[in-house]
């Protein structure tokens, strides 16, 4: 069974699976029975291979679809009831993309805001979130939001899934939950937190830091005492420049993780790597100088190199160019050097989505030209400061190339064009 896991296989086996091909169907059933028995375990402990560029990703969708077809196992029970099967699952899928560094992910902005009572919604075969019609809290009732019980119910299952992920892979254990930000648009709601955001803002704050102070440090500190080696990973995708600004940014979402990093013993293990669209701090609005002429002007008063330092304060070990930045790579190449730590290149999960490609012929040339310009930086970076050692890549945070989303949409030849440009070009 071990042969779908080598390169290209296992992509192909994926594509034909996805086309609807029946014997692929029962070949890739064949290797989950396998896998999921635990008799592939000794393959999930392979070690990231050092001296060259590696590939991460985020594929608890693909591996949720797929579990979905072969035996009808629906969203709720693959994210809570069997922490065993949901990372073999995770594992499997990972080895088949041909991905050798081992990244695991859960629908984590959904685990979080479940755990404290968010009332949810669980799609068949897709991941869940939080019930926009339904929030939990508002200006009257939020100061009752505390942390949740950590021995049932979502923590416990977050538990199960990190002790699986570390005895069949070696990887340090890495908690992932919302930021402050994040975790209040999902109990308060987006559109009524953007508008505190622009009226009441030292509102948002004192929220932001309850949710800190009462949930996120609690869970942090409990999570410590149970993986004394562990990471931690929030994530802030609401809080990004591209939906709230940077000024906001800085000194609302940002602000309230450096909260709770600064002073904390555990702080240095602690980052934020999903802050995204740096290329606002590069618009330019038009006004009219004294003689009405038209002139450009910055939209805000953060620089692309301020706000890199503001996200670099909350996320020390690497820097993250994610696709929806849209910066030039050659800046965050840059940055990472200067600052002597790994660069991080994502690539979204429209370029990889069957639905988002048009001609096919031409988003093949433009993904390998893509993946040929990250492998190259990520190269400079590395002979710059030095390749990550044996120790390093235990460290459970994504890198080097980093698929943010890869699910049972995704075309798989461009996925296959990735790694082979990886693993063509990603040596010294």
């Amino acid at each position: 069974m071990s042969h779908e896991f080598t390169f290209p296989n296992g992509l192909h086996l994926l594509a034909k699976w996805q086309s609807g091909d029946p014997d692929a169907r029962t070949r890739l059933m064949a290797l989950f029975d396998t896998a999921l028995a635990g008799d592939l375990d000794a393959t999930f402990a392979a070690p990231t291979p050092q001296g060259r560029v590696h590939i991460s990703g985020s594929v608890h969708m693909i591996a949720l679809a797929i579990l979905h077809d072969l035996y009808g196992v629906e969203s709720r029970s693959y994210y809570n009831t069997d922490p065993e099967r949901y990372v073999r699952a995770n594992l499997t899928v990972s080895r088949l993309l041909g991905i050798n560094k081992i990244y695991t992910v859960w629908a984590l902005y959904a685990f979080t805001c479940e755990a404290i009572g968010q009332p949810m919604m669980y799609p068949d075969r897709f991941p869940p979130g939080s019930d926009p019609d339904k929030v939990l809290i508002n200006k009257e009732n939020w100061q009752s939001v505390t942390a949740p019980d950590f021995t049932t119910g979502v923590p416990a299952a977050i538990t199960g899934i990190l002790r699986v992920t570390e005895r069949l892979t070696g990887m340090e254990p890495m908690l992932q939950i919302s930021a402050p930000y994040s975790l209040a648009a999902d109990i308060y709601g987006q559109e009524p937190l953007l508008a505190d955001v622009v009226h009441k803002p030292d509102f948002v704050n004192t929220l932001l830091d309850h949710l800190a102070d009462q949930v996120l440090t609690p869970w942090i500190e409990h999570f410590v005492s149970e993986f004394p080696n562990g990471w931690i990973e929030l994530s802030d995708a609401s809080g990004s420049p591209f939906f709230i600004g940077p000024e906001n940014c800085k000194t609302i979402a940002i602000r309230a993780i450096q909260r709770m990093i600064d002073g904390k013993p555990w702080g240095p293990r602690v980052f934020d790597a999903n802050y995204r669209g740096d290329f606002v701090t590069q618009a330019r609005q038009k006004t009219r100088g004294r003689r009405g002429r038209t002139t450009a002007a910055p939209t805000n008063g953060i620089s692309i190199e301020q706000l890199t330092d503001l996200k670099h304060s909350v996320c020390p070990k690497f820097v993250m160019r994610l696709e929806a930045d849209k910066v030039p790579v050659s800046f965050y190449q840059e940055q990472a050097i200067a600052r002597g730590v790994p660069l991080t290149l994502g690539i979204g999960s429209g370029q990889v989505d069957s639905n988002s490609v048009g001609d096919l012929d031409t988003a093949k040339q433009d993904i390998r030209q893509t993946a040929t310009e990250y492998v190259a930086a990520i190269k400079t970076v590395c002979e710059t400061i030095g390749w990550p050692d044996q120790a390093t890549l235990k460290q459970p945070w994504p890198s080097h190339i980093y698929f943010e989303d890869i699910s049972a949409e995704s075309e798989f030849e461009m996925i296959e064009i990735i790694i082979r440009t990886v693993q063509e070009n990603g040596v010294p």
